[in-house]
């Protein structure tokens, strides 16, 4: 004879004297109703500083901002409020968020979001991790969510993440470039004519991608990682 598992345990409920739905309904809205307002004030920007219980942190978690300039730099990310970011907060964020709140008793404010500028909803000038600031320019990582962010990113970035790495690409491009100028037959008629048309083919190429650059409102890594705008 076969057994219905389903009767079986709608049985067993039954004589559990201390189940309730109506509390099991009362919990599932309170936590609804709390997600709603982690959501709100994620969606507020705040300079306020969180209070936590340092005998509850996680030491991997704390990190200076120096630490997240660093990253910010080399990857070509933006630190910002999470007021600004419109991709969503997943769930299990909000859920991190609430676990935080209830281990230290407090309700966390000042959020910051490090992630790729498209992710932000950034204002004209005229693999994302959630940050709770604990003031003195220290931060807690709340949460860490997606994977695409590529390692090779930090390489395709590199020209541009200041002035002199940009300007040591150039020369290394003005390299390959005169490579494949035939300079030798020139040289016997014009002294260092190799060296002369690298200058000018590295000035060149210099001048040229410079404009092109900041034409179109781009800015270097050290300057960018922490600007709302898109152009600034």
């Amino acid at each position: 004879m076969a057994v219905n598992l389903k009767t079986k345990l709608q049985k067993v409920r039954t004589r559990d004297a201390d189940f309730a739905l109506q509390s099991v309904y009362q919990l599932w809205t309170e936590d609804d109703l709390h997600r709603t307002e982690i959501a709100g004030r994620l969606a507020q920007a705040s300079t306020d500083a969180n209070h936590f219980n340092f005998d509850k942190l996680d030491a991997d978690r704390i990190f200076h901002i120096r630490h997240i300039r660093k990253i910010c730099i080399d990857y070509r990310l933006r630190f910002l409020d999470s007021a600004l970011f419109r991709q969503g907060i997943p769930a299990e964020a909000l859920t991190r968020i609430r676990e935080l709140e209830q281990n230290h008793d407090i309700k966390l404010l000042g959020f910051k979001i490090a992630a790729p500028a498209k992710a932000f909803s950034l204002g004209n000038y005229n693999d994302p991790l959630l940050f709770a600031s604990m003031g003195n320019d220290y931060y807690y990582l709340v949460h860490q969510w997606g994977n695409d962010l590529s390692a090779m990113r930090k390489w395709l970035v590199l020209p541009i993440r200041n002035l002199g790495w940009f300007t040591l690409f150039c020369l290394l491009l003005t390299a390959l470039v005169c490579l494949a100028i035939p300079t030798s037959r020139l040289s016997q008629r014009i002294p260092m004519a190799g060296t002369i048309v690298f200058l000018f083919a590295f000035k060149s190429l210099f001048f040229v991608l410079m404009w092109g650059f900041f034409m179109t409102g781009r800015q270097f890594n050290a300057q960018a990682w922490n600007s709302k705008y898109f152009n600034a």
